[in-house]
């Protein structure tokens, strides 16, 4: 048996649409396929979990234990990729003490806030790192390992930390790849 899906069982999971060259782990959990859409030369690894509004570009790789919850929308750029147990939330509970916290609970005795993460061309999120709601990570950054991004981050700079910070400007070389 194959350990991702075949081109007939990704057509049956229902998603809102997919390319081609799509191979998606037999061990992904997926919740609201029909709002989630994937592009071509994709790759899911093992143990992720997609739910949610979800756009996955082309040319994207998802490692190994990665959660993208979706719930106001999560939109992956061409060329991005995420590293193993990286986290992104579109939404978060209020913490504060003034509500409960979980879905288990009546919407009106919660505080959810959020908003669309957009993860733009090129970036790469490093390992162990989480994305927190409402962000926008420009073009060309990469996040350094077990990071925190708390706010949207600028084009193509290497940013690391908790939070993060940039470091570094990142070089635009592999610009070239995609003329070829």
């Amino acid at each position: 048996m194959n350990s991702f899906y075949t081109e007939e069982e990704l057509r049956e999971i229902g998603f809102k649409s997919y390319g081609t060259n799509v191979k998606i782990s037999r061990k992904v959990s997926i919740y609201g396929a029909s709002n989630i859409s994937i592009g071509n030369n994709v790759r899911i690894d093992d143990f992720c979990i997609l739910s949610g509004k979800i756009e996955i570009g082309s040319h994207i790789h998802i490692s190994a234990f990665c959660a993208l919850y979706g719930a106001m929308g999560i939109k992956m750029e061409d060329y991005s990729g995420l590293s193993p147990r990286t986290t992104i939330f579109s939404a978060m509970d209020d913490f504060c003490g003034n509500y409960l916290i979980g879905p288990i609970h009546d919407i009106s005795k919660t505080n959810v806030t959020g908003g669309l993460v957009k993860i733009c061309k090129y970036v790469q999120i490093g390992a162990g790192s989480i994305i927190f709601p409402n962000i926008i990570i420009e073009e060309g950054v990469v996040v350094g390992t077990m990071s925190l991004v708390n706010k949207s981050l600028e084009s193509w700079g290497i940013y690391v930390g908790i939070p993060c910070k940039k470091i570094k400007e990142r070089s635009k070389k592999l610009l070239e790849f995609e003329k070829c």
